[in-house]
């Protein structure tokens, strides 16, 4: 099934993908902001994993905190308080403040520096470090991305999971299989974990 795949589909998706992005329009971008545009008619369904499922490469992850931050703004979610600065998401603990990934429905008001576009059938998203925002009215939003998005880079923090046997990247509970775009190495989203 998989050699039908890449000797089929890929091909097609490829040739789709060049025929559109000769056609597409181009537009000038200023330095803080690149344009990644992945147009396709495919629509698939999000795949939701459950993390009893996923096993971790190393057993244990290099907690980060630190004692204060300077000019944070408070991001308040689910009635529990995170902060935000320096372009990272914080929780507070035992007195310091540790870097954790913004969970789904936080808002803030500016993009952090250098994001990305990202385009995938009708969605819009702004991705910076790994995260992935729509905007909604004046701020922006933490989002799942949809199943077959591409972006051409990780986070330095993603981590490697094997699930029934076959290896992923993790990073902020969004999987990404390696993938060949054009001859230049990328990285599809191809599920999100549930957390249980």
């Amino acid at each position: 099934m998989k050699a039908l795949i890449k000797t089929i589909v890929l091909p097609v998706l490829v040739l789709l993908g060049t025929v559109t992005q000769v056609s597409a329009q181009t537009k000038r971008s200023n330095s803080r902001e690149k344009t990644v545009i992945t147009t396709t008619t495919k629509r698939t369904p999000n795949r939701r994993v459950s993390s009893k499922k996923v096993t971790y490469k190393r057993p244990t992850r290099k907690v980060v905190s630190v004692r204060t931050i300077p000019n944070r703004t408070v991001v308040r979610h689910k009635g529990q308080n995170y902060y935000y600065a320096n372009n990272k998401y914080y929780t507070q603990s035992r007195g310091r403040y540790i870097v954790i990934a913004p969970k789904v429905g936080f808002r803030i008001k500016t993009l952090p520096v250098n994001y990305k576009r990202v385009r995938y059938n009708t969605h819009n998203y702004f991705l910076a470090h790994g995260i992935f925002y729509i905007q909604i009215n004046n701020e922006y939003e933490v989002v799942d991305p949809e199943v077959g998005t591409i972006v051409y880079e990780l986070p330095e923090d993603y981590e490697k999971v094997t699930i029934d046997g076959q290896t992923y990247y993790e990073y902020a509970n969004v999987l990404y299989e390696k993938v060949q775009v054009d001859g230049t190495r990328a990285y599809e989203v191809v599920g999100i974990i549930d957390m249980e």
